[in-house]
């Protein structure tokens, strides 16, 4: 067992030894540390081991040593013979040294001012690199400074900006660079201010000539139509051109954005004169200066919301209209001039900025301002009383409205609004023929209209549409019935439909409705204007009864011109009068009503003349006797009344007939009222017997047929009353009436008690008043009782009708 253990021991120990032998020193400690852990006594073994290794290894060296120690003999040897030539070999090279470091000295000398010079050359292209960076820096400030001075803002703006993102972040640790980055922000403040001064200016400058672009518009617009119309004449013709709206000779058409665009295909020659528009009248270079500079500035709401701000005050003032606008067309004209150049303006920047203002923004203005302008134009048209200057205003609204409805804003309300004014336009044409329609009723002599030659004649048949085959026959010079008002006034309803025309052109109506129009507009004329003319002609003091005899054959004419009227306004709008819901003329409801009326008058003046005759009766009511002969005031009466019956034979119809029943029925009633006057207190026989000649003057006149077309006795029956009356006075026929009264077949029907009392009264005060003298004739005695006798029994039928 020892032995074994030895011979491991051993065996590793030698094992150890390799390791240390082979191993780097570094790590040999683990392998020494192994020494230490094994057995005990094995550190002195293994020194032991190690020892005679140790001397193993020496006899090695020794061997090896005693084997080549003959070779460093000889060359220790060779080496003391090579001594003496090393030392004069270090001599030389001591020398070479000394000469080469004496020869160097200059070459060092210049290799430092070479390297001088190489440094300063590095250091000039490090400047010259430095520089080169920084001059595009300081030219791109320069060229700012120029755009500046120049008031290039929004170029200096974009210099700006490549100076911050490009140029100074190159250069940036250079102090004139920082300035520079710091002065940026002051100048883009001074950008803003100078362009909102700008554009302020811009806002004063286009309010200023707003009415001047606003002219040029509606100008083109007007020029327009009128090429509109000749284009559409020639295309009803067959030789049709494509319209085009002209400006500065060349067709322009309309781009998405609103701008316009030439179209160079335009024949230049046809223009003769330059057409400017509104980039040609107003500079719009503030506005896009400023919105780009805002736009740059990253504040462009708020330049938007100012400039909307600021057009809303200034469309407020330019709606805003003369206090005296309505007294001429031009207040009309600069009103609207100024409200189409603010919206040509508001069109334009819409269309050529792209987001300043929307179309929302222009949607609400335009309907702010046509409220406005509605309102105004209602205003100030209610107090014009020119149907020229109505005229005027209506065709500047027609225009106004398609020079704005060409740009895109709606006008149906303005065409809406132009159906008002025609209502006042009628109004004032209105007025207007009823001065004229006075002026040829004044001027009117109320005569027949002489003519005395075949051109007269054609001259009026010209005028007036008259036809009658027996005047025709009659030779010259000859009358034609009616007076020379009747051809003027059919003249002027003609002049009144052509002026009422005139309004209705441009309306964008169909034939239809003008026609429509125009005949509701003559209807207005003849039952309104026309009539009331009649009616106060009628009326007035001067005219007689010649005169109303003259206006009844007028208005007869006139009423049967009234369908010459109805085919004049279908040849002049083309609508077929049998078309449905076409209005009829009125005129035969007007002249009718005014011949009645005439014919009322003539009732009236007739039985007013009557009244002035019979205002000159002067009877003697307590006459004994009779003239023997009818009172001269009825004579000229009825001769009065003859003339003016052959007048009346020219009236149309039965209104002669019946102006001679009235007249006769009137002084009937005027001669019965004689009688029974109140203030009349007497009445002697004598004076009846006069009243009855008068009375027998009136029966014979009625009964000579002044006016033919009576039959029988009807005329006379207008005196009957008086007649048996004045009957039963002269004979004296109580008894016959007292015994006949209420039976259908009694001599003395007509005559009431009470009016037989009352003249019985009249005649019993006049037997009291000669009853001192009468008591002693018996005849008269017996005639008084008779008399109180009839009173009594006609005062008992009177109480009796009463009761």
């Amino acid at each position: 067992m020892a032995e074994n253990e030895t011979l491991e021991c051993i065996t590793e120990h030698e094992r150890i030894l390799q390791e240390i032998e082979s191993t780097d020193t570094a790590c040999v400690g683990p392998t020494l540390r192994s020494i230490y852990d094994d057995q005990p006594n094995a550190h002195k073994r293994f020194m032991e081991k190690l020892d005679a290794r140790i001397r193993n290894h020496d006899r090695e060296i020794e061997k090896m040593c005693n084997f080549h120690h003959q070779g460093f003999v000889d060359a220790i040897t060779e080496l003391l013979k090579v001594r003496a030539d090393a030392e004069k070999l270090m001599g030389q090279v001591t020398d070479t040294n000394r000469r080469l470091q004496e020869a160097g000295r200059e070459v060092t000398a210049q290799t430092e001012e070479v390297i001088r010079c190489r440094i300063q050359q590095r250091n000039m292209a490090t400047t010259v690199e430095k520089l080169q960076l920084c001059i595009p820096v300081l030219e791109m400030y320069s060229k700012l400074k120029e755009q500046l001075e120049s008031k290039r803002y929004y170029a200096a703006l974009k210099t700006m900006e490549q100076l911050e993102k490009v140029y100074i972040p190159r250069v940036s640790q250079y102090r004139f660079c920082q300035i520079m980055a710091e002065n940026l922000p002051r100048l883009r403040e001074e950008i803003k201010e100078i362009s909102m001064s700008d554009l302020k200016d811009f806002l004063e400058s286009i309010r200023k000539h707003s009415d001047k672009v606003g002219e040029t518009a509606m100008r083109q617009a007007q020029q327009h139509r009128t090429f509109n119309s000749a284009v559409a004449k020639q295309a009803s013709m067959g030789h049709y051109t494509k319209p085009v709206y002209s400006l500065n000779g060349r067709t322009h058409t309309h781009t998405p954005n609103g701008l316009l665009m030439d179209d160079d295909t335009g024949d230049e020659e046809e223009a003769d004169e330059e057409i400017l528009t509104a980039q040609d009248l107003v500079d719009f270079s503030p506005v896009y200066r400023c919105l780009h500079i805002y736009t740059v500035l990253g504040d462009r709401e708020t330049f938007e919301n100012y400039y909307r701000k600021q057009r809303k005050k200034q469309a407020r003032l330019v709606l805003q209209p003369q206090a005296n606008m309505h007294e001429t067309v031009e207040g009309y004209r600069k009103y609207f001039n100024q409200i189409v150049g603010f919206f040509v303006v508001e069109d334009h920047i819409l269309h050529a900025t792209r987001g300043l203002v929307t179309r929302a923004f222009t949607d609400e203005l335009w309907n702010m301002a046509l409220s406005k302008i509605i309102a105004v134009l209602r205003t100030h048209s209610s107090y014009c009383d020119d149907p020229d200057l109505v005229l005027e205003l209506k065709n500047l609204i027609v225009i106004f409205a398609d020079t704005l409805q060409g740009y895109g804003f709606p006008v149906n309300r303005l065409f809406d609004l132009l159906f008002e004014v025609r209502d006042q336009y009628n109004e004032t044409l209105l007025k207007k023929w009823a001065l004229v329609f006075r002026e040829i009723f004044e001027l009117d002599n109320y005569s027949p209209i002489p003519v005395d030659t075949e051109e007269e004649y054609k001259l009026v048949v010209s005028r007036f549409p008259f036809h009658d085959a027996e005047i025709e026959k009659q030779d010259f010079p000859k009358k034609l019935p009616m007076s020379q008002s009747v051809p003027q006034i059919y003249t002027q309803v003609k002049e009144f439909i052509y002026a009422s025309l005139k309004f209705s052109e441009s309306l964008h109506r169909s034939s239809t409705e003008i026609d429509d129009m125009l005949r509701k507009s003559t209807n207005l004329l003849l039952t309104r204007t026309l009539s009331s003319c009649l009616q106060n002609l009628i009326k007035k003091p001067h005219i007689g009864l010649t005169e109303l005899v003259q206006i009844i054959i007028n208005t007869t004419h006139l009423e049967q011109a009234c369908r010459y009227l109805e085919e004049f306004i279908t040849n002049i709008t083309n609508v077929s009068p049998e078309t449905v819901h076409t209005t009829r003329l009125y005129g035969l409801s007007t002249f009718k009503d005014a011949r009645h009326a005439a014919e009322g008058e003539i009732y009236t003046k007739l039985n007013q003349k009557i009244d002035e005759f019979i205002q000159l009766a002067d009877y003697e009511w307590g006459m004994a006797e009779s003239d023997g002969r009818a009172s001269g005031y009825l004579m000229d009466l009825i001769n009065f009344l003859r003339s003016t019956f052959q007048v009346f034979t020219h009236l149309p119809g039965k209104v002669a007939q019946t102006a001679c029943m009235s007249a006769c029925k009137h002084l009937s009633t005027s001669l019965m009222q004689m009688l029974l006057d109140t203030e009349l207190k007497q009445i002697s026989m004598g004076a009846i017997q006069q009243f009855n000649l008068d009375v027998i003057q009136c029966e014979l006149f009625a009964s000579s047929e002044p006016v033919p077309g009576f039959q029988g006795d009807t005329l006379q029956l207008a005196f009957i009353d008086l007649r048996q009356l004045l009957d039963l006075f002269m004979v004296w026929d109580w008894s016959t009436y007292l015994a006949d009264y209420g039976q259908p077949t009694s001599k003395y029907l007509r005559v009431n008690p009470a009016t037989a009392l009352a003249l019985l009264e009249k005649m019993k005060d006049t037997s009291k008043k000669n009853n001192i003298f009468s008591q002693f004739r018996k005849n008269d005695r017996d005639k008084q009782k008779l008399i109180e006798t009839v009173v009594k029994q006609l005062r008992s039928l009177v109480n009796g009708m009463s009761s």
